[in-house]
Protein backbone atom coordinates (compact mmCIF):
# COMPACT_ATOMS: atom_id res chain seq x y z
CA UNK A 1 0.00 0.00 0.00
CA UNK A 2 1.15 3.41 -0.63
CA UNK A 3 1.09 6.37 1.35
CA UNK A 4 -1.41 7.54 -0.86
CA UNK A 5 -3.67 4.72 -0.52
CA UNK A 6 -2.90 4.70 3.34
CA UNK A 7 -4.01 8.19 3.89
CA UNK A 8 -7.32 7.58 1.20
CA UNK A 9 -8.50 4.58 3.09
CA UNK A 10 -8.22 6.10 6.75
CA UNK A 11 -10.60 9.26 5.54
CA UNK A 12 -13.02 6.11 3.62
CA UNK A 13 -13.25 4.99 6.80
CA UNK A 14 -14.33 8.20 8.46
CA UNK A 15 -18.05 9.57 8.63
CA UNK A 16 -19.03 12.80 6.29
CA UNK A 17 -19.21 16.14 7.84
CA UNK A 18 -17.47 15.36 11.37
CA UNK A 19 -16.24 18.92 13.12
CA UNK A 20 -12.69 18.20 13.98
CA UNK A 21 -12.04 17.82 17.24
CA UNK A 22 -11.33 21.18 19.13
CA UNK A 23 -12.91 22.79 16.57
CA UNK A 24 -13.66 25.75 18.62
CA UNK A 25 -10.42 26.61 21.02
CA UNK A 26 -8.37 26.07 17.76
CA UNK A 27 -10.14 28.23 15.18
CA UNK A 28 -10.20 31.31 17.84
CA UNK A 29 -6.01 30.16 18.04
CA UNK A 30 -6.09 30.27 14.09
CA UNK A 31 -8.17 33.59 13.76
CA UNK A 32 -5.46 35.36 15.77
CA UNK A 33 -2.78 35.18 13.37
CA UNK A 34 -5.40 35.60 10.16
CA UNK A 35 -6.98 39.18 8.66
CA UNK A 36 -8.42 39.80 5.48
CA UNK A 37 -6.57 39.91 2.48
CA UNK A 38 -3.46 37.98 3.55
CA UNK A 39 -2.91 34.74 1.84
CA UNK A 40 -2.88 31.62 3.72
CA UNK A 41 -2.44 27.95 2.84
CA UNK A 42 -4.45 25.09 5.06
CA UNK A 43 -2.12 22.18 5.18
CA UNK A 44 -3.70 18.96 5.97
CA UNK A 45 -7.54 20.81 5.24
CA UNK A 46 -9.20 17.87 5.17
CA UNK A 47 -13.19 18.44 4.60
CA UNK A 48 -12.16 22.47 4.43
CA UNK A 49 -13.78 23.61 7.80
CA UNK A 50 -10.95 25.73 8.47
CA UNK A 51 -10.18 26.99 5.10
CA UNK A 52 -14.04 28.19 5.05
CA UNK A 53 -14.08 30.40 8.06
CA UNK A 54 -10.82 31.62 6.92
CA UNK A 55 -12.18 32.72 3.98
CA UNK A 56 -15.31 34.38 5.69
CA UNK A 57 -12.56 36.04 7.30
CA UNK A 58 -11.37 37.55 4.40
CA UNK A 59 -8.16 35.72 3.71
CA UNK A 60 -7.53 34.26 0.48
CA UNK A 61 -7.19 30.68 1.05
CA UNK A 62 -5.59 27.65 -0.45
CA UNK A 63 -6.57 24.24 0.64
CA UNK A 64 -4.18 21.33 0.39
CA UNK A 65 -4.48 17.71 1.13
CA UNK A 66 -2.23 14.42 0.75
CA UNK A 67 -5.76 12.64 -0.35
CA UNK A 68 -8.55 12.77 -2.79
CA UNK A 69 -11.61 12.06 -0.75
CA UNK A 70 -11.35 14.84 1.90
CA UNK A 71 -11.09 17.07 -0.91
CA UNK A 72 -14.27 15.55 -2.56
CA UNK A 73 -16.13 16.25 0.74
CA UNK A 74 -14.66 19.87 0.72
CA UNK A 75 -15.45 20.35 -2.67
CA UNK A 76 -18.94 19.71 -2.21
CA UNK A 77 -19.48 21.50 0.70
CA UNK A 78 -17.50 24.68 0.34
CA UNK A 79 -17.07 25.00 -3.69
CA UNK A 80 -15.64 28.30 -3.74
CA UNK A 81 -12.78 27.16 -1.73
CA UNK A 82 -9.44 26.77 -3.72
CA UNK A 83 -8.40 23.03 -3.21
CA UNK A 84 -5.18 20.84 -4.36
CA UNK A 85 -4.15 18.36 -3.97
CA UNK A 86 -0.15 17.24 -2.72
CA UNK A 87 1.34 14.79 -4.73
CA UNK A 88 3.63 13.98 -1.64
CA UNK A 89 3.96 14.91 1.94
CA UNK A 90 7.40 16.75 1.09
CA UNK A 91 6.86 18.31 -2.71
CA UNK A 92 3.90 20.46 -2.90
CA UNK A 93 4.31 22.19 -5.99
CA UNK A 94 3.87 25.32 -4.37
CA UNK A 95 5.56 28.50 -5.45
CA UNK A 96 8.59 29.98 -2.95
CA UNK A 97 7.56 32.55 -0.36
CA UNK A 98 3.75 32.43 -1.72
CA UNK A 99 1.94 32.48 1.28
CA UNK A 100 1.59 35.28 4.55
CA UNK A 101 0.57 32.20 7.19
CA UNK A 102 0.40 28.79 7.40
CA UNK A 103 -2.10 26.37 9.23
CA UNK A 104 -1.63 22.99 10.14
CA UNK A 105 -3.79 21.70 12.56
CA UNK A 106 -3.38 18.30 13.58
CA UNK A 107 -0.90 17.38 11.17
CA UNK A 108 2.67 17.31 12.05
CA UNK A 109 1.96 14.24 14.43
CA UNK A 110 1.04 12.30 11.16
CA UNK A 111 4.12 13.21 9.10
CA UNK A 112 6.73 10.24 8.24
CA UNK A 113 9.12 12.56 6.51
CA UNK A 114 9.12 15.38 9.01
CA UNK A 115 12.46 17.32 7.94
CA UNK A 116 11.15 16.81 3.80
CA UNK A 117 7.63 18.33 4.91
CA UNK A 118 8.81 21.45 7.81
CA UNK A 119 11.80 22.24 4.50
CA UNK A 120 8.62 22.57 2.54
CA UNK A 121 6.29 24.72 4.59
CA UNK A 122 9.57 26.87 5.46
CA UNK A 123 9.96 27.06 1.44
CA UNK A 124 6.33 28.89 0.12
CA UNK A 125 6.05 30.60 3.86
CA UNK A 126 7.25 34.18 3.20
CA UNK A 127 10.47 35.96 5.23
CA UNK A 128 8.88 37.15 8.57
CA UNK A 129 5.67 34.90 7.80
CA UNK A 130 3.74 33.04 10.40
CA UNK A 131 3.11 29.52 10.84
CA UNK A 132 0.72 28.29 12.88
CA UNK A 133 -0.03 24.89 14.17
CA UNK A 134 -1.99 22.47 16.80
CA UNK A 135 -1.03 19.19 17.82
CA UNK A 136 -1.90 16.76 20.81
CA UNK A 137 0.69 17.24 24.02
CA UNK A 138 2.56 14.92 25.27
CA UNK A 139 4.00 16.55 28.58
CA UNK A 140 4.58 15.46 31.86
CA UNK A 141 0.94 14.29 32.94
CA UNK A 142 0.40 12.66 30.20
CA UNK A 143 3.57 10.25 30.50
CA UNK A 144 2.96 10.17 34.43
CA UNK A 145 -0.43 8.94 33.34
CA UNK A 146 0.86 6.20 30.49
CA UNK A 147 3.89 4.45 33.08
CA UNK A 148 0.67 4.36 35.94
CA UNK A 149 -2.06 2.81 33.91
CA UNK A 150 -2.04 0.21 31.25
CA UNK A 151 -5.13 2.16 29.73
CA UNK A 152 -3.90 5.52 29.52
CA UNK A 153 -0.58 3.71 28.03
CA UNK A 154 -2.80 1.83 25.60
CA UNK A 155 -4.81 5.50 24.75
CA UNK A 156 -1.75 7.45 24.82
CA UNK A 157 0.41 5.09 22.86
CA UNK A 158 -2.49 2.59 20.72
CA UNK A 159 -0.34 1.21 18.08
CA UNK A 160 -3.45 1.00 15.71
CA UNK A 161 -3.50 4.95 15.94
CA UNK A 162 -1.88 7.17 12.66
CA UNK A 163 -0.03 9.41 14.53
CA UNK A 164 3.66 8.45 13.97
CA UNK A 165 5.00 11.32 16.54
CA UNK A 166 4.26 13.02 19.97
CA UNK A 167 5.24 16.19 20.95
CA UNK A 168 5.90 18.25 24.58
CA UNK A 169 6.34 21.84 24.62
CA UNK A 170 9.82 21.87 24.46
CA UNK A 171 10.51 19.23 21.62
CA UNK A 172 8.13 21.32 19.52
CA UNK A 173 10.02 24.50 20.16
CA UNK A 174 13.51 22.47 19.06
CA UNK A 175 12.23 21.23 16.07
CA UNK A 176 10.95 24.35 14.54
CA UNK A 177 14.00 26.65 15.35
CA UNK A 178 16.00 23.98 13.82
CA UNK A 179 13.91 24.49 10.69
CA UNK A 180 14.44 28.35 11.07
CA UNK A 181 11.40 29.59 12.52
CA UNK A 182 11.88 31.76 15.82
CA UNK A 183 9.46 33.63 18.02
CA UNK A 184 8.01 30.38 18.93
CA UNK A 185 5.01 30.89 21.14
CA UNK A 186 3.65 27.43 22.41
CA UNK A 187 0.34 27.64 24.77
CA UNK A 188 -1.20 24.29 25.84
CA UNK A 189 -5.13 23.85 26.06
CA UNK A 190 -6.53 21.35 28.23
CA UNK A 191 -6.92 20.27 31.81
CA UNK A 192 -4.35 16.97 32.87
CA UNK A 193 -6.44 13.88 32.70
CA UNK A 194 -8.04 14.93 29.15
CA UNK A 195 -7.14 15.15 25.69
CA UNK A 196 -4.84 18.10 25.55
CA UNK A 197 -3.41 20.35 22.83
CA UNK A 198 -0.62 22.45 21.45
CA UNK A 199 -1.07 25.61 19.58
CA UNK A 200 2.11 27.08 18.66
CA UNK A 201 2.72 30.34 16.54
CA UNK A 202 6.15 30.66 15.13
CA UNK A 203 7.22 33.46 12.84
CA UNK A 204 10.17 32.06 9.64
CA UNK A 205 13.14 33.35 9.88
CA UNK A 206 14.31 35.89 7.93
CA UNK A 207 17.11 35.38 6.04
Amino acid sequence: MTPSDYHEALWRELPDGLTPAAFEPRLSFLLESAAPGLRVLDVGCGEGAFAARLLEAGSEVVGVDVAEEPLRRARLRHPVLDLRLLESESSWGLEDSSFDLVWAGEVIEHVADIAGWLSELRRVLRSGGVLALSTPRLGRSELLGASLSERLFARQFDPRSDHLRFFAPATLRALLEDFGFEQVQIRSRGRPGTARLLLCRAVRSRY
